[in-house]
């Protein structure tokens, strides 16, 4: 059976927009839509605890695995003199793992599908985010969209279901174990 990690989240100190809620409370909602799409697929998962730091997660997935891919879930926040401009979704990965790489397009490739502005879906290589860097596994981040932007807070809040179903079907199609997809509108 496919395993993954599961980390959504722990920065309870970044608030969205408008009073929405934090980055934690937010991703963890999205974990926790995306957990039943894992369910029905058959891939098993492992899950931090919001008690939990980026560093413990990565030791937990470290000392508990095998996996096969290691999934971060966050969302993003604009430098202050850009705060409330930017948007969009951004997927990282480890440049010396190509397996990270093909995570991340195949999660890009779902979300381009989803997310209003398709042009704003962005795969980046990363030298410093050690949730893409650590792991003993295939990893990636992703910034779902920005939590400072009011467009792209509300998309967040008003998608987790189909943000949870891109995400599953993109592990599913990276864990390549079978064909099955969770269905979307545009599937059918």
């Amino acid at each position: 059976m496919a395993r993954i990690y599961l980390s959504p989240s722990t920065q309870e100190y970044n608030e969205y927009v408008n009073n929405l809620g934090t980055e934690e409370q937010n991703m963890n909602r999205l974990a926790d839509a995306l957990v039943p799409y894992l369910d029905r697929l058959g891939i098993d998962y492992t899950r931090n605890t919001p008690q939990m730091t980026a560093r413990t997660s990565i030791q937990q997935a470290n000392s508990t695995g095998p996996y096969d891919f290691y999934l971060a879930l966050h969302s993003n926040a604009a430098p202050e003199q850009f705060a409330g401009m930017l948007r969009g979704t951004d997927v990282y990965y480890n440049p010396a793992n190509p397996e990270s790489k093909r995570a991340a397009d195949l999660i890009a490739d779902e979300f381009r599908k989803i997310y209003p502005e398709p042009q704003l879906v962005d795969v980046r290589p990363t030298d410093f985010l050690g949730e893409v860097l650590r792991p003993n596994y295939p990893a990636v981040l992703v910034e779902v969209a920005y939590h400072d932007n009011p467009d792209d807070a509300a998309w967040i809040l008003n998608n987790f279901d189909a943000i949870a179903r891109a995400l599953a079907n993109a592990t599913q199609e990276f864990i390549g174990e079978s064909d099955q997809r969770v269905p979307f509108a545009y599937d059918e």
